[in-house]
Parts: structure tokens; C-alpha cells; sequence
């Protein structure tokens, strides 16, 4: 087949296709040049500064900005609706929508008339009771435009919301603000590229709207007669007149589809950020307490937590104030489900929860005193570092200086004051999610939840905001949950350590405890130990996966258990060792990885599980260890803890 080259490097496109695409181009573009070749230029001037003609366009103007109105103050709560809330009968509303876009002009005009029309369903009632008459008056011509022009702003704006996350919401929610605050203060700033996209079409499909205008209200110079409806009459007396009106209304249309660039089909494009400072990842220092009495009243208040969660988490959850807990599991374990069942924000878990005396179970999101950091921060794009901090007090009615003065505090304790004017696109992830911490520090939550909160950070970055975070979650009265896969957060940050399974809690201790005994075999590889579950024996615990371990202290026959061990523990040998050892496996290396200053070796086995060892270099460089070596391995029973599940 033969091809030809595209403009842009990539495939070729299929002569095939070309042709029939170029043929649909000319198709469209020959209307357009029939304007522009017949249009008489001399007398362009003349046609459209007749008293008709700047009468219609007056007119016009008028009706179709009306419609955009109408249109903006029932479309923008439609689509919301549509976009955001589940409710029978959506998909018959959302054709409903559809349907003047597809419905011939003069049908839906007829159907204006015998809706509210003099003899139609609505038009009695309105004439009778408020004396007002929609055909063959300028408010009819409204409706007819705001008809068939209404769902290209519903459709448009649909998409915008259908695509924003609600995670920005939901924070907004977390943080204080009602839901009418974070439609006008979060929802509409975010979805504008697509709002205004939907309100230019909206305009230019009134602008040139006609069929539903003339059967509805009808041709009436100075009433009803817009420009459409004068390029109708002209037409039949004066075509080149008609000619150089529609050469306007053409202009008109191409000028908003050329400004909007392709926009109303979606939400807006990404805009890639911006460079971050130079000093991007690097903490401040910490900048001393804030001593206002707002402050130094909250940190003198006190909220323990207690919460029954039902759903697919099944837990009762209690801590004391200023306890700090720490939610560990695998993916899909029920963690971000917990926190959101806490917040009041999923079906799939509903939490009976108390804070202090207070019963918030009934409460909305944003009444229950409770901030969310989700893992990505969720900071307001189009607000400043600054008005993203102080968002919660200004929620809480905290006077504007005095939400700034709080909110740019919290950014010099976190280390990010010098970006309090700067946009979340400007940040790197380190600062972003800095600030994202301080907006939900400032806003004085009851209960804090924090969703892997340092992930975003270089190590050094870390270590210094986790410094700060423990320093301030030790002077804060409520109760903080904080999602981690990090073992280091987890001892540094947390008093308890919850572990969750398939929604159930199956340990709930120390971080000290959890360390030495792990319950999860997923918690022990997060810790670096190797992890068998299997039942326990007389001797030790017979394996999942097949084979038997040997321990010093076994439990109970018949007891789901779990073995685990350090990698340090596992000796590799190239013969099979004599000796002590009781459990010695012959394996295979399949991977040698480095881990600080020694090296991490995973040997697999017939006769048991995959297994850890961590060697020195020298160590492997005397076994002459690669990839596919066969090894013998194998560690003492005094080395191995066995606990039941």
C-alpha cells in the first residue's frame, strides 16, 4: 500500500485515509470560501451599518447574552449534578440534555409553543397569574436560544467536573468549609478553563440561534428579529446584503472557536510546572511556636478517639490524646478505606466515632474536625502556598490577617516560608507536600490523618520534617493516624503501630513490639526480616509453602503461626554445612542487591520459601556468588522467632 509522510515523526499515514479526510475538509471549507468569494467588500461597510442591520445585532447581543445567563445559572448546578451524584433515571436526564442538540430547531420550537405557548402546558398559568406572554416578545426569543444553546455549557462543564478529583473537595471538606464554600472556592476555580470554554459556545450558538426563534417568537423587527432571522429576509430580497450579514455572524463563530483552541471537548490541558528554587528540597529552620491566644487555647484542648468501623474495615479504634498511631499494610489492606470511613467520606466503611464527648458520627465532613493530608497534598492549584494554609481558618471564620498571620507561621515551621506567594505548580513534591502538612496543621483539627505524608521527600528532607512533625504532633491534643510504608516514620513518628489485613486489625502495639514479634508477614519484610507462615509443630512450624522449620522456643501444635528472621541470621554456603545448624535448604541465587554497606542475596528452594540473606561483599566475593549459583544455606532454630497468628 502506498504511504504518505505526516507532518510529525511517527507512523505514515494510509493514502486510504487521506483522501476521504482531505475530500471532508474541502467539503466544509468550500461553504465558507462561497462567503468570502461572494462577499462584496466595497459594500461591507454600508450593509452592516443599516439601521436593520445594527438593530438585529443589538438585539442579538441581547438575547444571547440573556441566554448565556439563564443557561450559566441552571447549567452549572445541572452539571454538577450530572458529573458528581448518582441518582435514577441520570442517563434519561442526560439525553434529556442532549436532546436540543440533535432535535431539528423548528421541532424544538414547536414544542416551546405547546409548552409555553398561550394554549401550551405552562403558557396559561404564566399569563393568567403574572401576565406574562413568551411567544413574540424578546423573552421568548431568550428562551428559544437558551433551549438550544443550554447543553453545549452543560456538556462542556460536565466533562471539567467528570474529570477534577474529588480528592481537592474532600480535603476542602477536611479542612472546614461547607459545600457551597468549596463549590465557589475550590470546584468552580479549578473546572474555569472548561467553564468558560462552555460559556463562549453557549453564547455563539445563542448568538446564531433560528429556527426555534422564529417558530417560537417569531420574526418581529425590534422584538424578536435577530441577525439569523434578518439574513432570512434579506435573503430573498437583498442577497449580497444577506451575504455580508452572514460574513459577520461567520466571523463571530470562527473568533470563539479559534480562542478556545480545541478546549470544550474536555478538561483543560496540563500545564507543566514551573522550575522549582534552587533551594528546592532543603527544610528551613524551625521558627519558635506560635504564642497567640487562638493558639495557646488549642494546644490546651484535648480530644481522645474512639471509633467502631463496620464495612469492609471491621475494628474498634481507641487512643488517648496526643496519641500518634501509625497505619501499616499491604495494598488493599483497608488503610486509606480507614481513614476515609473516619473522615465520612466512603460506602464501603462507616465509623461510629467519637472525639473527646463529642458524637460526630452524624456529622458531615466538614463539621467533624477532622484534616486529611492525602498522598499527593491535593493543594489548591490555583491558590497561593499562603491562601493553601490558611484555607481551614478562613473556613472557621478566622479574620483574614489573622488566618495569614497563623498560616504563614505554619509555613516557617515546616520550612517553607519563603514560598508562602508561590503557586503548588511552582513547588517541588517535597515543598508541595510541606505545605500541604502545614494547611492541615494550621486548620487545629480534633483528628489529624496524614496518608503517606514524608513520600514525596529526599531522604534528607525527610529526616528534618519528621523531626518537626514529631516535634509538633507531641504538643497536639488530638489523636493523629498516619498511613506508612516507611519502617523508620512508623518508630519515629508513632506511639502504636496499627496493622491491618483485608480490612481487620491484626496487631495493634508498641513500635518496639511490632519490630521484635510482627503478626503480618508483609509488616516483617517492610521491617527487612524473612517471614513463613505455616502451623506450628512440636518442634517448630510446618510451612505454607511446603517444608519445615526448626525453632528454640516452638509453640502449641496446630497453631496458625508465623517464623520469621533476619537476613543477617541466614548463612550462605557453597557445600552443605556441618555442624549445629537444623535447617539447612539447598537454593538457588537469584538476585544480589546492594544495601548500604553489604549486599542482600535472594536464593530460592525446593524444599522451602524464598529467602533473605545479607553477606558482606568480601563474603561473596569468596563464594563467588552470580546469579543462578547454587548455595546451601542455613539458620540456627536459636535465631528464629516463631509467633501466633
Amino acid at each position: 500500500m502506498n504511504l504518505i509522510r505526516g507532518r510529525e515523526p511517527g507512523p505514515r499515514t494510509p493514502v486510504t485515509l487521506a483522501v476521504p479526510a482531505l475530500l471532508a475538509v474541502a467539503f466544509l471549507l468550500l461553504p465558507l470560501l462561497g462567503i468570502l468569494v461572494r462577499t462584496p467588500w466595497s459594500e461591507l461597510a454600508g450593509h452592516l451599518s443599516t439601521p436593520g442591520t445594527v438593530e438585529a445585532l443589538r438585539l442579538s447581543l441581547v438575547v444571547s447574552f440573556w441566554a448565556l445567563g439563564l443557561s450559566l445559572v441552571l447549567g452549572v448546578p445541572l452539571a454538577w449534578l450530572l458529573a458528581r451524584v448518582s441518582f435514577p433515571g441520570k442517563a434519561f436526564v442526560r439525553s434529556l440534555v442532549l436532546l436540543p442538540m440533535v432535535l431539528p430547531p423548528t421541532v424544538g420550537g414547536v414544542a416551546l409553543l405547546l409548552g409555553f405557548g398561550r394554549r401550551g402546558l405552562l403558557g396559561p398559568w404564566l399569563e393568567g397569574t403574572f401576565g406574562i406572554t413568551l411567544p413574540f416578545h424578546t423573552s421568548g426569543a431568550v428562551l428559544a436560544a437558551t433551549f438550544v444553546a443550554m447543553p453545549f455549557l452543560v456538556i462542556s462543564l460536565e466533562g471539567a467536573l467528570a474529570g477534577l478529583r474529588p480528592r481537592y473537595e474532600e480535603t476542602a471538606a477536611s479542612l472546614g468549609a461547607s459545600p457551597v464554600r468549596v463549590f465557589f472556592t475550590v470546584t468552580m476555580p479549578m473546572v474555569a478553563p472548561g467553564l468558560v470554554a462552555g460559556a463562549a459556545l453557549t453564547w455563539a450558538r445563542a448568538l446564531g440561534e433560528f429556527g426555534a426563534t422564529i417558530t417560537f417568537a417569531g420574526n418581529l423587527p425590534g422584538t424578536t428579529q435577530t441577525l439569523p432571522l434578518q439574513v432570512y429576509l434579506l435573503l430573498q430580497e437583498q442577497p449580497e446584503a444577506a451575504t455580508s450579514v452572514s460574513l459577520l455572524l461567520l466571523a463571530i463563530a470562527m473568533l470563539v472557536l479559534v480562542a478556545l483552541r480545541g478546549r470544550w471537548t474536555g478538561t483543560p490541558p496540563v500545564r507543566s510546572p514551573a522550575p522549582a528554587p534552587a533551594q528546592a528540597d532543603e527544610a528551613g529552620p524551625d521558627t519558635p511556636p506560635a504564642t497567640d491566644a487562638a493558639a495557646s487555647a488549642a494546644a490546651r484542648e484535648r480530644w481522645s478517639l474512639h471509633a467502631d468501623v463496620t464495612g469492609f474495615n471491621h475494628l474498634t479504634l481507641d487512643a488517648a490524646p496526643g496519641t500518634t498511631i501509625a497505619v501499616v499494610g499491604p495494598n488493599g489492606a483497608g488503610k486509606t478505606t480507614l481513614l476515609r470511613a473516619l473522615l465520612g467520606l466512603t460506602p464501603r466503611a462507616h465509623a461510629a466515632l467519637r472525639l473527646g464527648d463529642t458524637d460526630v458520627t452524624a456529622l458531615p465532613p466538614h463539621r467533624r474536625g477532622v484534616a486529611w493530608v492525602p498522598q499527593d497534598g491535593a493543594l489548591f492549584p490555583r491558590m497561593s502556598a499562603l491562601a493553601n494554609t490558611a484555607y481551614g481558618l478562613r473556613a472557621q471564620c478566622v479574620p483574614r490577617g489573622e488566618a495569614r498571620r497563623a498560616a504563614q507561621e505554619w509555613l516557617d515551621r515546616l520550612g517553607v516560608g519563603h514560598l508562602a506567594h508561590s503557586k503548588p505548580a511552582q513547588l517541588s513534591g517535597g515543598q508541595a507536600q510541606r505545605v500541604a502538612l502545614a494547611r492541615a496543621l494550621a486548620a487545629r483539627p480534633r483528628l489529624l490523618l496524614l496518608d503517606e505524608p514524608l513520600a514525596a521527600l529526599d531522604q534528607t528532607t525527610r529526616a528534618r520534617v519528621r523531626h518537626t512533625l514529631r516535634t509538633h504532633l507531641d504538643g497536639f491534643g488530638g489523636v493523629c493516624l498516619i498511613v506508612t510504608h516507611d519502617p523508620v516514620e512508623a518508630v519515629a513518628l508513632a506511639d502504636r503501630v496499627l496493622v491491618l489485613h483485608d480490612g481487620r486489625a491484626i496487631q495493634d502495639a508498641s513500635p518496639a513490639e511490632v519490630s521484635r514479634h510482627p503478626r503480618s508477614p508483609w509488616v516483617a519484610r517492610m521491617l527487612g526480616r524473612n517471614a513463613w507462615p505455616g502451623t506450628s509443630t512440636a518442634e517448630g512450624i510446618r510451612l505454607a509453602a511446603g517444608g519445615t522449620l526448626t525453632v528454640a522456643e516452638p509453640l502449641p501444635g496446630g497453631v496458625d503461626a508465623l517464623a520469621t528472621f533476619a537476613p543477617e541470621a541466614v548463612a550462605v554456603h557453597r557445600d552443605r554445612p556441618t555442624g549445629s545448624p537444623r535447617n539447612v535448604w539447598r537454593g538457588t541465587v537469584r538476585e544480589i542487591t546492594t544495601a548500604g554497606s553489604r549486599l542482600r542475596v535472594l536464593i530460592t528452594s525446593e524444599q522451602a520459601p524464598d529467602l533473605v540473606a545479607e553477606i558482606t561483599p568480601e563474603a561473596a566475593a569468596d563464594l563467588g556468588l552470580t546469579d543462578g549459583t547454587p548455595v546451601w544455606t542455613s539458620v540456627k532454630a536459636t535465631e528464629t522467632t516463631l509467633v501466633a497468628l
